[in-house]
């Protein structure tokens, strides 16, 4: 006797939502997953820190603990930008680091089909494909969804915890 599932689970399993915070850098639209991120704040003074990697902007002060602060345009290859008012800080957890990362604007929390996911094309913007987890298909645009335990090279993440 086969096992022939209803069509009530069937739906089930197309329905999977995955919840992602989206923002942007530069013209492409990103999104990474909500669990892994703890806040999103303005951007505040940020202290540098001499000799860390290219791509740390430095470090702040939130509530007493001291967050290094990555630049993710530089993380990307691209040029930095002048902070304005849309710029962010997106507060989020790497093995057991608390990082933030400063990104152009913040636009939305938004759910996604996660069979509307589909895996990373070979070079992605001329970003390369190492960081990239999937793309989502959304209706009217294309959203690069960030692999956080890839972003940064352990060596990267030694860097980081020494800032």
């Amino acid at each position: 006797m086969d096992f022939q599932p209803e069509e009530t689970e069937v739906r089930e399993v197309d329905q999977k939502l995955i919840q992602l915070v989206t923002f942007s850098i530069g013209e492409e639209e990103f999104g990474v997953d909500i669990l892994r991120v703890q806040e999103i704040i303005r951007t505040m003074e940020i202290t540098k820190v001499p000799r860390a990697p290219e791509f740390v902007e430095g470090v702040i002060n939130l509530r007493g603990k001291v967050i290094p602060i990555v630049d993710l345009r530089r993380r990307f290859g691209q040029e930095s930008k002048e902070h304005d008012k849309y710029t962010r800080i997106i507060v989020m957890e790497i093995d057991m680091m608390i990082v933030g990362f400063v990104v152009d604007s913040v636009s939305e929390v938004l759910r996604i089909p996660a069979n509307s996911v589909q895996p990373p094309p070979p070079v992605v913007s001329g970003m390369d494909s190492e960081y990239i987890e999937g793309v989502g298909k959304l209706e009217d645009r294309l959203l690069i969804l960030l692999d956080l335990n890839l972003l940064l090279s352990g060596e990267e993440r030694d860097a980081l915890a020494a800032v």
